[in-house]
């Protein structure tokens, strides 16, 4: 589970909210409850206290003696209370309250309240109340006493419940927590899903499976989202199923056309031969007329071969015809056939053997030296180096080399850099086929430019057989 991800986030959300709600409410019921049992336990003993001292009346002669005093002590005490009363200097009781009660407490009672006051006592929680007596006059008239009593009764019982409140709104907030936890990961699954659905079925989408589709659930915003990915996939479909129509139509109406002109270009070059052996006699527009007719010609013979070729390797019909060669044979020949054998400066050694198809391999030879020899400038040199199951042979002219924008589209078809190199009459074609026949073996070539200058072509084949 990513740290970031929406899961955790979910996750977070329900259980912040979560623990603030329970916290709220149990520290709310908490508060509350703990209030009103330390008021009732407060009014309790104020109660008894009074109803205690009201049964005492008549107290007798004021001032009063030590029986007087004890008497009241007596009535106040019982199992839970301890009584202690106070007159001027007089004391009767347990004198161990003494140090329970405060001076503010004394201070209120003497004010005629009925005043208490909690205190802990050696770690045991207290409640001392106190009051004081007054006396009944004739004439129904009440004077001070000057009689001061108080109790005190232990809170433990009290503190006991109050712990059991805090241990009990900590475990509801524990339940709350795992509630809430589970809550998140329900609400989690079934918000993940349709999105974890909508990230595979765009990753299929991206990697080429246009039928890549996803279940649409409900009426929601996912559901919309869903139904909107899949009108846009089956768009999409359905404009590359028509690209992809509209390509084949014109791969295969280039090789229709193609086809169909081999026959009148091979009457045609027939006539240019015959046209040919005439033309140097043919004077002035005529010759020169002659010679351009001748030239197109086989320009356009040439052009039509390369998109046969590029028909082929589009329809998956090009094979190779493997047999052992002496590789530095096949250049050196191909070299030779066609003259450059003296414009080209090789560094051919023998004995280096492979599994390709001579053909092909001719034709990278002729179309990368024929392009550096009217692109380039001499010296053209070749490099035929091996390094375990890898053969390498390098191309290299003394030109003005590739430019940075022409380097990537290098081996495009039709492409002709003619911002950086003299135009001429090639198709375009040559070096996409150079390319394809590379790709055929198992191979890759590459164009870049050299250190010193001039650019540098580099096939690079294995030595055995990895068909593309």
């Amino acid at each position: 589970m990513k740290l970031g991800g929406l899961r955790t986030r979910l996750l977070l959300a329900f259980s912040l909210l979560v623990v603030i709600t329970a916290a709220t409410v149990a520290g709310g019921a908490y508060v509350q409850s703990r209030t009103v049992i330390l008021q009732q336990a407060q009014d309790a003993t104020a109660r008894v206290l009074v109803d205690k001292a009201t049964a005492l009346f008549p107290l007798g002669p004021l001032p009063p003696g030590d029986g007087t005093l004890s008497r009241i002590s007596g009535e106040l005490s019982d199992r839970d209370l301890s009584s202690l009363v106070l007159y001027e200097d007089k004391s009767s009781g347990n004198e161990q309250m003494r140090a329970l009660i405060s001076p503010e407490l004394r201070q209120r009672v003497r004010s005629g309240n009925v005043a208490w006051q909690r205190v802990d006592a050696r770690g045991t929680p207290m409640l001392v109340v106190g009051t004081r007596f007054t006396v009944l006059l004739p004439g129904a008239q009440q004077r001070d006493s000057g009689i001061e009593a108080y109790v005190a009764r232990s809170m433990a019982p009290e503190a006991k419940s109050i712990d059991e409140l805090a241990t009990r709104a900590w475990l509801i907030g524990g339940v709350a927590l795992v509630f809430a936890i589970g809550l998140a990961l329900l609400a989690a699954r079934g918000v993940l899903r349709p999105v974890r659905e909508l990230g595979d079925a765009a990753r299929r989408l991206g990697k080429g499976d246009l039928r890549a589709r996803i279940s649409v659930r409900g009426s929601d915003e996912l559901a919309g989202v869903a139904r909107t990915f899949n009108e846009t996939a089956e768009a999409l479909e359905r404009h590359v199923g028509e690209l992809e129509r509209m390509e084949a139509d014109a791969r295969r109406f280039v090789a229709d056309v193609s086809h169909e002109l081999r026959t009148p270009l091979a009457a045609m070059t027939a006539v240019a031969d015959v046209l040919e052996q005439e033309a140097s006699k043919l004077p002035g527009d005529a010759g020169r007329a002659a010679k351009m007719s001748i030239e197109e010609t086989h320009n356009l013979t040439r052009l039509v071969n390369d998109l046969i070729e590029v028909s082929r390797f589009d329809a998956g019909a090009a094979a190779l015809a493997r047999e052992e060669v002496d590789v530095a044979e096949v250049v050196a020949a191909s070299l030779r056939i066609r003259g450059w054998t003296g414009e080209v400066a090789g560094h051919l050694p023998s004995g280096i053997f492979a599994e390709w198809d001579p053909r092909r391999v001719d034709v990278i030879v002729a179309n990368l030296v024929g392009n550096a020899l009217r692109h380039g400038e001499k010296p053209v040199s070749l490099r035929l180096s091996e390094a375990g199951e890898r053969i390498t042979l390098e191309v290299s002219d003394h030109g003005p080399g590739l430019a940075p924008e022409v380097l990537p589209h290098v081996f495009d078809r039709f492409y002709k850099a003619d911002s950086a190199r003299a135009r001429s009459g090639g198709s375009g074609l040559g070096l996409a086929i150079a390319w394809e026949n590379a790709r055929l073996h198992g191979g890759t070539l590459s164009a870049a430019n050299g250190v010193d200058g001039g650019a540098v072509f580099t096939l690079r084949l294995p030595r055995l057989g990895e068909t593309a």
